[in-house]
C-alpha cells in the first residue's frame, strides 16, 4: 500500500476506514477516518513509503503519548502497514481558531480565556520538558461544547519537519495567537492564516489597542510583554507558559467555563474600552484587504517555520472588486462626457470622520443638557450628586475659583496590599478638561470592595502649595461607586505613602454615574488631595472604577 492508494473507503491496517482528506502537508496526508474496532472518529496522518519524516513522526508520537492534559488530543496509535507510516490521533468536532477569525476578531474576554486555556495546557506540558512545536490558529480548536482542544502535539511539527521545538517558541507562538485573536491581524511581515499582516510603525509592531479600538489595556500589555523586544514601559517580558497563565488569570479569572458559546455563527462584537464592558453590540467587519492580489500561502517566521494552514484542503478564494481604468482621450485626461468616479476610500474615511465628529458634538450637547436639568432638580437637596460633567472653566467661583493641579499620581501602596501601580500613565486624563478621557482601576473579582484585598485605590493630586479647599467634583462612570476625599494627617504639605497617613474629610457611598461633589466638613487647607475609591461599580467579569474628570475648587 502506498500513500496514493490510501483513499476514501480504504481500510488501513485492517482497522481504520478512511473517510475524507483533511489536508496535505508536503506529501503527507491527513485523513478523517473511523476506527471500526471502537466505532469512533479519528484523525490519521499518513506518510508515503520511504518518507524521511518517518522516524521524526514515530519519535513525536512517543513524546505526545506521554502528555496527560486533556486539552491535548491524544495519540492513539503509530505504526507501519505495507510500508506506509501512519499515526492515529483523537478527533474533536469543532472549529479551528483560524476559521473563527475569518469572521472577525474575538472579544477581549474570549481571546484572553482561550489563550489562558492553551497556556495552562502548555504549562503542564513544559514541566515534563516537552514542547508542542507548532502552536497556531489551525492547531487550536474550539469544540461544539465550547472547550479548547490543542491539535497535533509534537506530530504537527514532525510533519512540517520543524523539529521538536522549545517551550520559549511555544510561548511566543501563543503570543502571536493572542494578538491575532484580539485584532484580526497577524503579527508578522506577511499574510498568514488568512489574516492580513498587522501594521508596523518605525520598525515596531503596533500594539493591539493601536490596531483595534476597544482592546482591553490589560491584554494589550500582556501581548506587548510576549512579542515586543523589549516590552514598552520597561515591563518584564513573559517567556514562560506559567507566567502567561498567571497574567491571564489575573485578567479573565481562573474558571474553565467558556465566556459563551464560541461558535462561528455568533458575530463578534466590538468592545468599548475593556473586557468588562457589557456593551458588545456592534458587529465588527473584518479588516479591508491591503492588496487585491491573493496572499502568499506561507512565509518564514523568525524561527524559520513556515506558517500556513494545517487543515485547508484547497486555497480559499474570494472575489475581489477591481476598479475599471477610466477611459482616456489619449492625453491622460478624462473625456468631457465621462462620469466622475465615485469617492475613493480616502474620501469615504474623511466623510466618516466628519460624521463621527458631528455625532460626538451632539452627544456632548445632550450630556451637558442633561447635567443642567439634573442640577435644577437637585438644587433643593444640597447638590452633592449631579450627572453633569465636571466644571473645567478657570473662571473664579464664589468660593475662590478652580485650583490648579500641578501634578497627580496613582495611589496603590504595597503597604496596604496594593502592587504600587494602578494605570499611572492614564492619571493625567482625570484633569485634562476632557470627559472623553478616563483613568480606570484594575478589574477586581468577587467583591466590589476591590476583591477584599485592600481598603481602596485612588489618585493623589498636587496643588503646588497649601491652599484652602472648598469642594472636589469627581466625574465617575458606573453606578454604586463609593468615594472618600482625604487630606494628609498633620503636615498637609507632604504626601503620605500609606492610607494610614491620610484622613477622610468627606465620604460619599454608593453614588450613581455622574459627578459626585465632596466637601470638607470643616475649613481645610492642604497641598495634597487624595480621591480614594473604596467600592467599585459592577462590570462584566468583576468590578472596576472609572474616573473621567476631577475639578478642585478653592
Amino acid at each position: 500500500m502506498s500513500n496514493q492508494t490510501v483513499s476514501p473507503g480504504a481500510l488501513l491496517a485492517g482497522r481504520y476506514r478512511i473517510a475524507e482528506l483533511l489536508a496535505e502537508i508536503d506529501g503527507a496526508r491527513v485523513w478523517r477516518a473511523v476506527d471500526e474496532v471502537l466505532s469512533r472518529a479519528v484523525v490519521v496522518d499518513v506518510l508515503p513509503v520511504g518518507d524521511p519524516r518517518t522516524n521524526l513522526l514515530f519519535d513525536a508520537a512517543r513524546r505526545a503519548a506521554a502528555a496527560a492534559d486533556p486539552r491535548f488530543l491524544r495519540v492513539l496509535d503509530c505504526d507501519m502497514h505495507d510500508g506506509v507510516t501512519y499515526c492515529v490521533r483523537e478527533w474533536a468536532g469543532g472549529r479551528p481558531l483560524e476559521r473563527m477569525l475569518g469572521t472577525g476578531p474575538l472579544t477581549g474576554q474570549q481571546a484572553g480565556w482561550l489563550a489562558r486555556e492553551v497556556s495552562e495546557a502548555l504549562e503542564n506540558l513544559h514541566r515534563t520538558g516537552l514542547a508542542h512545536g507548532s502552536i497556531s490558529p489551525s492547531t487550536v480548536v474550539v469544540t461544539d461544547a465550547g472547550a479548547i482542544k490543542v491539535v497535533g502535539l509534537a506530530t504537527e511539527a514532525a510533519l512540517r519537519s520543524f523539529g521538536p521545538g522549545s517551550p520559549e517558541e511555544d510561548v511566543h507562538a501563543l503570543g502571536e495567537l493572542l494578538y491575532a485573536s484580539l485584532t484580526g491581524r497577524w503579527p508578522g511581515p506577511a499574510p498568514a492564516w488568512s489574516l492580513q499582516p498587522a501594521p508596523v510603525e518605525h520598525g515596531r509592531l503596533l500594539s493591539p489597542r493601536q490596531v483595534r479600538a476597544g482592546v482591553p489595556r490589560s491584554l494589550d500589555d500582556i501581548c506587548d510583554r510576549l512579542l515586543s523586544d523589549p516590552p514598552r514601559h520597561h515591563a518584564p517580558p513573559i517567556t514562560s507558559a506559567a507566567g502567561l497563565s498567571a497574567a491571564l488569570s489575573g485578567v479573565v479569572g481562573s474558571s474553565h467555563e467558556p465566556p459563551n458559546q464560541m461558535d462561528e455563527t455568533v458575530q463578534v462584537a466590538r468592545q468599548n474600552g475593556s473586557i468588562d464592558d457589557a456593551t458588545q453590540v456592534v458587529p465588527q467587519a473584518g479588516p479591508p484587504a491591503l492588496d487585491p492580489t491573493p496572499p502568499p500561502p506561507a512565509y518564514q517566521s523568525e524561527n524559520g517555520h513556515q506558517q500556513h494552514s494545517a487543515y485547508q484542503t484547497a486555497a480559499e478564494t474570494r472575489p475581489v472588486r477591481r476598479q475599471t481604468p477610466p477611459p482616456s482621450n489619449g492625453n491622460g485626461r478624462r473625456r468631457a462626457d465621462e462620469p466622475k468616479p465615485k469617492g475613493s476610500w480616502g474620501g469615504r474615511i474623511l466623510i466618516l470622520l466628519a460624521v463621527l465628529a458631528l455625532l460626538s458634538v451632539v452627544a456632548m450637547a445632550q450630556f451637558l443638557l442633561k447635567g443642567a436639568m439634573n442640577n435644577d432638580q437637585d438644587s433643593g437637596d444640597g447638590g452633592t450628586k449631579t450627572s453633569n460633567a465636571p466644571q473645567t472653566s478657570s473662571t473664579p467661583s464664589a468660593t475662590g475659583g478652580k485650583a490648579t493641579i500641578n501634578g497627580a499620581k496613582d495611589f496603590d501602596p504595597k503597604a496596604d496590599g496594593g502592587n504600587g501601580e494602578e494605570h499611572s500613565d492614564d492619571v493625567p486624563n482625570t484633569y485634562d478638561g476632557k470627559v472623553s478621557t478616563t483613568w480606570e482601576t484594575q478589574t477586581y473579582h468577587n467583591k466590589p470592595n476591590l476583591g477584599g484585598t485592600k481598603p481602596g485605590v485612588g489618585i493623589v493630586y498636587d496643588l503646588g502649595s497649601k491652599i484652602p479647599i472648598s469642594s472636589v467634583a469627581v466625574a465617575v462612570q458606573g453606578d454604586d461607586t463609593s468615594i472618600q476625599l482625604m487630606v494628609p494627617k498633620g503636615d498637609t504639605t507632604k504626601s503620605p505613602t500609606a492610607v494610614s497617613g491620610w484622613t477622610a474629610v468627606d465620604t460619599k457611598a454608593d453614588q450613581p454615574e455622574g459627578t459626585v461633589t465632596l466637601k470638607p466638613q470643616s475649613p481645610t487647607e492642604t497641598q495634597y488631595v487624595l480621591v480614594y475609591l473604596t467600592k467599585l461599580p459592577k462590570a462584566d467579569g468583576g468590578f472596576r472604577g472609572i474616573i473621567s474628570e476631577v475639578t478642585i475648587q478653592k
